[in-house]
C-alpha cells in the first residue's frame, strides 16, 4: 500500500509538471490563441470570440421571406436622364502653358487611397494657380495598413500627364539641379523650401501669397502637410474643372489593375463561366452564349481601424470594448478619444458603422434576395468569417477577390491595401448597383464618380438605420416598410453640391452642365 501511494504522488507530480509546462509552451505552440493579449494585436478579441447576431428576429424574418420578389425587377432599373453632363473641359487657352514656370511643387500625400486621389487632384489645381510645375506626387505610407505603393504602382502615369499637358506641366521626378528635395530631407529638420502652414481649406490667395514667393526664391516647394488644403469654394471655374478633369478623367489605374478588374467583373456577370475562367480557358468561349447578370458591390466598411474609430459597441462584449480601446490608444496615441456618447446616441445619431448582418438586412429589406449576386469591396473585416456568416446566409451568391482570381491573378496585389482597394475601386465602377456599409472616403469618390457617370447607389440613411436597429420591437414588415420609404430618394439622385462640400462627391454643377 505505501508503495502504491508513493507511486500515486510521484505520477500526480509528473502529470502536474507536465500541465505546467504546456501551459508555459501553449502561447508558443498556438501563438494565434494569445495574440490578444500582446500589444502588436489589441484588436482581436471579438475576432476568437465573435459574436452571434444582434438582430436574430429580423435576421429569422428575412431569411423566412427571401423568395423572388416581384418589385425587385425595378431595383435593377437604370437611373433616369437627371438632365447633367459630364463638363470638364477646360476653355481652350493655347497660351496656357507658354509662360515660364514658376518653379516645381511637391506635394507629399498620407491617408488611404482615396484621400490621396482627392490630394493628386488638389496638386493639379494648386500647380495652376502658381503656374508650377508638378512633380508626380509622393504618397506616404499608411501607418495602418503598411502600404508602401507609389503613384506610378497604382495610376497610369503617362495617361495622367497626357490628358494633362494642355493645362499644367507635369515631371515624373525632379531634375538634377533638385534630387535633393527628397522626404528624408524634409524629415531631418526645418527647411525653408517646406511649407507645414497650409490651412485646412485654404485659399487660392493664400498659396500665391505664401508657396508663391518660396517658388521663386528657390525655384521648388514642398508642401506637407497637404490632404485637404484646397477649399471647395470661391475658385474661378477653370480650377474647378481642372480638379474634375484629373479626378474622372486623368486618373485611371495601371493596366494590371484595369485587366484583373475586368476579368473579375466578367465572372460576376457570367458565373458560369468563372471555373473555366479559373482553370485559364479565356472567358470568350463561353460568355457570347449568355446574358449578362447583374451585380451588387457592398463596400463593408467594418475593419478595426474604423470599428475602433467609431467608438461603438459591435456585440463583443467587455473584452472587445477593452481591446478596441487599446487600439485607439495605441494607433491614434490620444488623438481619438473614448466617445462621451452612449451607444444608444451614437446609433441614432447614425455614427456607428454597419456590421456586415445589418448590410445584409438593409439589402433584404429593399428587396434584394437569395438570387441576388454580390461583390464584397472591402479589406480584412473585423472579426473574420464569422462576422460576416449572417450577411453570407442571407446572399450565398456573394464573392470576393479571393474567391474569384486565382492565387496567381493575386499574387501581384497581395498585401498591397492600396492596390486591392485600386481593384475594388475598379469593380465598383462597373457595377449596376453600388452601396457602401458608412460613409468614408472611399463612399465619398465612389459616390461622386457614379454621380458623374449616372449610375444607381444606394446611401444608407445611417441615423434612420440606427434607430430602427435600436428598437428591438420592429416586425419584418415593419421595419421594410420604414427601410423602403427612407431610402426612396437615396439611389443615385443627382444632388447639387453646397458651399464648403467636396466636388469629388458632389460634382454638379463644378463638373457637370445642365442640359
Amino acid at each position: 500500500m505505501k508503495f502504491q501511494y508513493k507511486s500515486h504522488g510521484y505520477q500526480t507530480q509528473r502529470s502536474g509538471a507536465l500541465a505546467g509546462l504546456l501551459v508555459l509552451l501553449f502561447p508558443v505552440i498556438l501563438p494565434s490563441l494569445f495574440s490578444p493579449l500582446s500589444h502588436a494585436s489589441p484588436s482581436m478579441f471579438s475576432e476568437w470570440n465573435a459574436p452571434k447576431p444582434r438582430h436574430l428576429p429580423l435576421l429569422k424574418s428575412a431569411l423566412q421571406h427571401q423568395k423572388a420578389n416581384a418589385k425587385q425587377s425595378d431595383l435593377w432599373l437604370p437611373l433616369a436622364d437627371q438632365g447633367w453632363r459630364p463638363c470638364v473641359q477646360s476653355e481652350k487657352a493655347p497660351s496656357a502653358l507658354s509662360q515660364k514656370s514658376q518653379g516645381y511643387i511637391q506635394v507629399f500625400l498620407d491617408g488611404g487611397l482615396n484621400q490621396q486621389r482627392m490630394g493628386i487632384c488638389d496638386a493639379v489645381a494648386v500647380a495652376k494657380i502658381l503656374n508650377a510645375t508638378l512633380v508626380i506626387p509622393y504618397l506616404e505610407v499608411n501607418p495602418v495598413w503598411q502600404d508602401s505603393s507609389s503613384f506610378m504602382d497604382i495610376y497610369d502615369v503617362d495617361h495622367f500627364i497626357n490628358v494633362l499637358k494642355d493645362d499644367i506641366s507635369i515631371v515624373k521626378e525632379l531634375p538634377d539641379d533638385f534630387s535633393w528635395s527628397t522626404r528624408e530631407y524634409y524629415a531631418t529638420t526645418i527647411r525653408d523650401t517646406r511649407i507645414k502652414t497650409a490651412p485646412v481649406h485654404a485659399s487660392a490667395n493664400w498659396y500665391l501669397e505664401n508657396v508663391l514667393p518660396v517658388l521663386q526664391s528657390y525655384g521648388i516647394a514642398a508642401i506637407s502637410p497637404f490632404s485637404h488644403r484646397l477649399t471647395f469654394d470661391n475658385l474661378p471655374m477653370n480650377i474647378q474643372r481642372l480638379r474634375c478633369k484629373a479626378n474622372f478623367q486623368a486618373l485611371i489605374f495601371v493596366p494590371h489593375i484595369r485587366a484583373l478588374g475586368d476579368s473579375l467583373v466578367s465572372r460576376l456577370r457570367y458565373p458560369s463561366s468563372e471555373k473555366r475562367a479559373l482553370d485559364g480557358i479565356h472567358l470568350h468561349e463561353t460568355t457570347n452564349r449568355q446574358q449578362p447578370l447583374k451585380f451588387v458591390v457592398i463596400h463593408l466598411r467594418f475593419d478595426k481601424d474604423m470599428a475602433a474609430h467609431s467608438a461603438c459597441d459591435f456585440g463583443g462584449g467587455k473584452a472587445e470594448k477593452l481591446a478596441l480601446a487599446k487600439y485607439r490608444q495605441m494607433i491614434w496615441q490620444g488623438r481619438v478619444l473614448n466617445s462621451q456618447f452612449t451607444d444608444e446616441e451614437l446609433r441614432s445619431q447614425g455614427r456607428c458603422p454597419l456590421t456586415p448582418e445589418e448590410i445584409g438586412l438593409l439589402l433584404a429589406a429593399l428587396g434584394f434576395d437569395n438570387s441576388t449576386r454580390l461583390y464584397l469591396a472591402s479589406h480584412k473585416v473585423y472579426g473574420g468569417e464569422a462576422r460576416i456568416s449572417a450577411l453570407r446566409r442571407l446572399f450565398p451568391l456573394m464573392e470576393e477577390k479571393k474567391s474569384l482570381a486565382s492565387s496567381e491573378e493575386r499574387a501581384g496585389i497581395k498585401g498591397k491595401a492600396s492596390l486591392l482597394a485600386a481593384l475594388d475601386y475598379y469593380i465598383s465602377m462597373h457595377s449596376n448597383i453600388f452601396i457602401s456599409a458608412s460613409p468614408g472616403n472611399m463612399h465619398n469618390a465612389l459616390v461622386g464618380h457614379r454621380t458623374y457617370e449616372n449610375l444607381k447607389t444606394i446611401r444608407p440613411n445611417m441615423a434612420l438605420l440606427g434607430q430602427l436597429f435600436l428598437n428591438k420591437n420592429l416586425s419584418w414588415s415593419e421595419f421594410q416598410q420604414a427601410v423602403v420609404e427612407g431610402h426612396e430618394n437615396r439611389q443615385g439622385q443627382l444632388r447639387i453640391r453646397k458651399p464648403k462640400q467636396s466636388l469629388y462627391t458632389y460634382p454638379a454643377p463644378d463638373c457637370m452642365c445642365h442640359v
